[in-house]
C-alpha cells in the first residue's frame, strides 16, 4: 500500500486530540479543512478554529471554504492528492467531497451507532438518563451517520457527569480510535460492517436556545438530567420574575412537591428548591442574566428571589 497521505477536517476542540495523535505518531497530514474564522468570546475578536490553530503550529496548509460543493474548492482538495480522509466534528460532506480519496473518508461519532445519530450525541446521552455511551468510526456514506461501521468504544455515564466532562474524556477516547482506525486502514485489515438497527432509535438532533429551555413539569430526575446534558454549554434555562437565568448544575431532593411545577421555595440564603411534576430540585449553580456563573450561596449574598 502507498504511504498514507491524510486530509483532516475538524473545527472545534473535541477534533484537536485526534489531529494530534496522528501529528505525534508522524502521520502525513497534507492538509486541513475547517470552518471559516469567526468572532468568540466576549470582545468577538476574529480567531480561528481550534483545528486551524493546531494545523498552523505544525505549518500545515489549512482550507477554510464556505461551500464544500464550489468547483474551487473541490479542484483545490484534489491536488493535496490525499488517498483517506478523517473527519472529527464537522459538516456533513457532499458526496464528491467524501468519494474522492481511494481509501475512503472516515469519520468520528460520539455515541454507540445507530443510536444517537446527529449532531449533539453527547448532550442528548446525558439528557435521557443513559448509563453508557461511547465512540464510533465508520466509513461516510450519502445519508449522514449511516455508514459502515470500523470500530466502537464504550463509555460509562456516571451520575456526577454533565455534558462537560462526558465531552473532555470522549474526545481523548475518540482520537486513539481515529489513531486504531487509520492503523487498520493502513495495513489492509479494516472491518467494516453494516450498522445493525435492533428497535427503536435515539436520534440527536441539533440543540437551539428554544431546545434549552427547562420543562418544569418534567420528573424531577428528568429535570435534573436535562440540565446535566446542557451543562456547561449551552446551558439550560428558565425565567423567574421577568429575569432569565442559566442553571449548571442541581441535585434532587427527597421532597414531594408542593406547589405547581416552576414554583420554588427558598430562604434567600443558602438554597433554592424548584417544585417538578413529582418532586423538587434543588439549584447548586446558576448565572443570572448580565452576570457570572455562581453557587447559589453567592448568588444570595447579593441577590434575593
Amino acid at each position: 500500500m502507498p504511504p498514507l497521505r491524510i486530509v483532516f477536517m475538524g473545527t472545534p476542540e473535541f477534533a484537536v486530540p485526534s489531529l494530534e495523535i496522528l501529528l505525534a505518531h508522524h502521520y502525513h497530514v497534507a492538509a486541513v479543512i475547517t470552518a471559516p474564522d469567526k468572532p468568540r468570546g466576549r470582545g468577538q475578536e476574529v480567531t480561528p478554529s481550534p483545528v486551524k490553530k493546531v494545523a498552523m503550529q505544525h505549518h500545515i496548509p489549512v482550507l477554510q471554504p464556505a461551500n464544500l460543493k464550489s468547483p474551487e474548492f473541490l479542484e483545490e482538495l484534489r491536488r493535496y492528492n490525499a488517498n483517506l480522509q478523517v473527519v472529527v466534528a464537522f459538516r456533513m460532506l457532499p458526496e464528491p467531497v467524501w468519494k474522492m480519496p481511494e481509501l475512503g473518508t472516515f469519520n468520528l461519532h460520539a455515541s454507540l451507532l445507530p443510536q444517537y445519530r446527529g449532531a449533539a450525541p453527547i448532550n442528548w446521552a446525558i439528557i435521557n438518563g443513559e448509563k453508557e455511551t461511547g465512540v464510533t468510526t465508520f466509513f461516510i456514506q450519502q445519508e449522514i451517520d449511516t455508514g459502515h461501521i470500523i470500530f466502537q468504544e464504550s463509555e460509562i455515564i456516571y451520575d456526577s457527569d454533565d455534558a462537560g466532562t462526558l465531552y473532555e474524556r470522549l474526545r481523548h477516547k475518540g482520537a486513539r480510535l481515529v489513531m486504531k482506525t487509520v492503523q487498520a486502514i493502513e495495513s489492509g485489515n479494516c472491518p467494516s460492517h453494516p450498522q445493525v438497527v435492533d428497535g427503536p432509535l435515539k436520534t440527536a438532533p441539533k440543540i437551539f436556545r428554544e431546545t434549552c429551555c427547562i420543562n418544569w413539569k418534567q420528573p424531577a430526575l428528568s429535570v435534573h438530567n436535562f440540565v446535566r446534558g446542557l451543562s456547561p454549554y449551552p446551558a439550560a434555562w428558565t425565567v423567574w420574575n421577568n429575569r432569565t437565568y442559566k442553571i449548571f448544575k442541581t441535585e434532587t431532593v427527597n421532597q414531594p412537591a408542593d406547589g405547581e411545577a416552576g414554583s420554588y421555595v427558598t430562604d434567600n440564603k443558602n438554597f433554592l428548591h424548584v417544585n417538578t411534576a413529582n418532586g423538587k430540585i434543588s439549584i447548586l449553580e446558576l448565572q443570572p442574566e448580565g452576570k457570572r456563573r455562581m453557587t447559589i450561596g453567592e448568588f444570595f449574598r447579593g441577590n434575593k428571589l
